[in-house]
């Protein structure tokens, strides 16, 4: 657990002890950030901060789902961002926050084994770094927490320029022929659309999360309104690119579809074509293979009127074939 005092030109590291003493203090902002909630970090949140006991279970338990909690004089909120894992799979990073007057508490949800655990505090570190360095000042708790989201909001983003550059690589293939197995393409195309929609939803929920902020949050000052309004706008541009590139991703899908289906019925065609002209070459062969013609010698006339009797039957048949449009 990381609790830090921020003022205008400098940023305290504080211990636990004197976490009641900073937040009674009015010369700062108080952020914070648990890596993930345990019992202490429970008793942190109940006993010092006073959350109701609902959100503090929320926090500790993974959501599925991000949501907003509004109470007197603070809100709480869960956010998801995207990680990609193996075959595909879209991991969601949960990212708590309890925004209150003079406070920001972030929490950082459970995390699937498979995922790195430095990936969830991707967000906060890099505001941290911001700060340690002095490009970031937050003088209230609504713009540190608009710095986090927003740089979620970034990694969303880059996020579907990655799968756009995926989906382009997959796009060249199948415009090239270059596609050497088509099961495992397919997949790769699947996986794709599959991460873009995993954002998007991601996207447009946070978008309904923070207008529904901007509605609740009655203790956040008209000046930092334009913050919630900004989020929103972000989640919205980023929900409309993932669209876009999805949309993308299913014509491709649908073009090498389409293809792959009239290479299919071209073949079926032929097939057809074939088995039309040998059918009575069959049919006949089949007649002489069952022993129930027996001759001693060859008759060559004999044999000449079967080869032209199966030549006239192929021939018109073939011509019937050509009447229907097989070929």
């Amino acid at each position: 657990m990381d609790i830090l005092f921020i003022t205008g030109s400098t940023i305290e590291r504080h211990g636990v002890a004197t976490l009641e003493e900073l937040l009674a203090r009015d010369d700062g902002l108080v952020w914070v950030d648990i890596a993930q909630s345990d019992a202490d970090a429970g008793d942190v949140l109940s006993d010092v901060f006073g959350f109701h006991p609902l959100a503090v279970r929320a926090s500790v338990e993974r959501n599925r789902v991000p949501k907003v909690h509004a109470y007197a004089d603070h809100v709480f909120v869960v956010l998801h961002g995207p990680e990609r894992g193996a075959a595909g799979h879209i991991h969601y990073i949960e990212l708590d926050q309890f925004i209150g007057p003079n406070y920001l508490v972030t929490v950082h949800g459970p995390v699937n084994p498979a995922v790195d655990p430095a990936v969830a505090h991707r967000e906060t570190r890099a505001v941290l770094k911001r700060i340690e360095a002095g490009r970031l000042r937050p003088d209230a708790p609504y713009e540190l927490s608009y710095a986090i989201v927003a740089t979620m909001a970034r990694n969303m983003e880059e996020f579907i320029e990655y799968l756009t550059s995926e989906a382009w690589r997959l796009e060249q293939e199948v415009t090239g022929g270059d596609i050497d197995d088509s099961e495992e393409f397919l997949d790769e195309l699947f996986q794709t659309r599959h991460g873009l929609l995993a954002v998007r939803t991601m996207a447009a929920l946070s978008r309904e999360i923070h207008e529904r902020v901007f509605n609740v949050a009655r203790f956040i000052p008209a000046e930092g309104r334009p913050y919630i309004e900004d989020l929103v706008e972000q989640f919205d541009r980023v929900r409309a690119i993932a669209d876009g590139q999805k949309d993308y991703v299913e014509g491709v899908i649908e073009y090498y579809r389409t293809r792959t289906e009239t290479k299919m019925t071209i073949a079926a065609e032929r097939l057809a074509v074939i088995a039309v002209v040998t059918l009575p070459i069959t049919a006949l062969a089949s007649v002489y293979g069952m022993n129930v013609i027996v001759n001693g010698r060859t008759d060559f006339v004999h044999l000449a009127v079967v080869l032209i009797v199966m030549a006239a039957m192929s021939a018109w048949l073939l011509r019937w074939a050509k009447r229907q449009g097989w070929w």
